[in-house]
């Protein structure tokens, strides 16, 4: 088994550098099985607001671009995959525990999980949109995005955020990383790429739609005297 450590400013905040380290590390795993967990008290509190804050409209789409990609990468990843939640899972970083094949939540009642892109003014990219539409229940769904609230593990679990929560998140997810590896790694790679291929994908109408439509609000200057505030700067 493989362990990444999300670490590193605004709560293990998902930005450029931290992606493609993260990327690295995954490809020197090489399919062998992955656990995702978090530095200190937060797994990942989203996207790095300081990088997206700074950010043109090139610079932007980029950024999106990449981030799409990454998330693509760990769905699509061949070996198993779990996330460890041990503490706040937020936006990005709450897509990115969805990705995982296996997601335990700790079950502090102080973390929150969720994604709270509608409460900000954002819409997501249209690959991260066909994946939202994919994994989230549909009698869930409108809760869990148009309610764009934050919830605790136990909400996390009954909306489908998460599938489990443990006092000890980053042992049992071991454990079900363990019994997932008892399989045959040909037959488990391909089959999780039959299950899975295309689900982030778009069309080239969509992602121009994106960019025509929605992207100007990314680089806005209301988003970003949002940000501001939300920096407390």
């Amino acid at each position: 088994m493989h362990k990444i450590c999300l670490h590193g400013p605004g709560k293990n905040a998902l930005g450029t550098d931290m992606i493609s380290s993260i990327l690295s590390e995954m490809e020197s795993a090489n399919g062998a099985p992955l656990l995702f967990t978090g530095e200190g008290d937060a797994f990942s509190a989203g996207l790095n607001l300081k990088e997206v804050g700074s950010l043109d409209h090139p610079g932007m789409e980029a950024f999106l671009h990449r981030l799409e990609n990454f998330f693509k990468a760990v769905w699509l990843y061949p070996g198993p995959t779990a996330a460890a939640i041990n503490g706040h899972a937020i936006a990005g970083g709450c897509i990115l525990a969805m990705c995982c094949d296996v997601v335990v939540s700790t079950s502090n009642e102080r973390a929150r999980i969720g994604l709270n892109e509608v409460a900000l003014g954002l819409r997501f990219p249209p690959g991260l949109q066909h994946f939202v539409r994919a994994t989230v229940a549909s009698d869930k769904i409108n809760e869990v995005i148009l309610g764009s609230g934050l919830h605790s593990p136990a909400a996390a679990l009954r909306l489908g955020l998460v599938q489990e929560v443990a006092d000890n998140p980053a042992e049992r997810a071991t454990e079900r990383l363990a019994k997932l590896s008892k399989h045959p790694a040909d037959a488990y790679a391909a089959t999780k790429r039959d299950l899975r291929h295309g689900v982030m994908d778009a069309s080239e109408e969509d992602q121009q739609r994106f960019v025509e439509e929605v992207l100007p609000f990314w680089t806005s200057d209301e988003l970003k005297a949002k940000i501001r505030s939300i920096l407390g700067g």
